[in-house]
């Protein structure tokens, strides 16, 4: 069984950019569109991705126009469970709050991540892993996954 993930930003970023569709960021983006596991997001979670999706210096790497970028964002929504964030207690980095306020609302949610800073243990728990580690573990269906660094 895989487990129940949310997706960072930088996750589905770079899944956008990569020339690479076997590169694990690629699979995970590719794998949210097509609804091949679980994931979570937040309203605050989805305006993240569209916002971040829409900066100027993306848009030139992407090259995506707004209403591809509108169709992304509302096909990941379409298969997302949305979840109401609940306090958490505090992120190692201040602006991705919301991400551990997510985590938060269900103690059986794993977070994928490549920012470095992110990729700590929370409350003596290991709920965080890299894009690699949770593509070997929805690959080989393991549960609790691996944490990889």
């Amino acid at each position: 069984m895989t487990p129940r993930v949310v997706i960072d930003t930088n996750v589905v970023v770079a899944g956008l950019l990569t020339g690479r569709g076997d590169s694990p960021v690629a699979r995970v983006l590719d794998g949210m569109l097509a609804a091949r596991f679980p994931f979570v997001v937040s309203a605050a979670l989805l305006s993240e991705y569209f916002d971040v999706l829409l900066r100027p210096a993306l848009r030139k790497l992407h090259g995506l126009a707004t209403g591809d970028i509108e169709s992304i964002v509302t096909t990941l929504a379409e298969h997302a469970m949305v979840l109401t964030p609940r306090s958490g207690p505090p992120a190692p980095d201040a602006g991705d709050q919301h991400l551990w306020d997510l985590l938060a609302a269900d103690a059986a949610l794993w977070l994928v991540t490549g920012d470095k800073r992110l990729l700590v243990p929370m409350q003596d728990k290991e709920r965080v892993m890299t894009p690699l580690a949770f593509v070997a573990s929805w690959s080989d269906r393991r549960v609790p996954p691996p944490r990889n660094r």
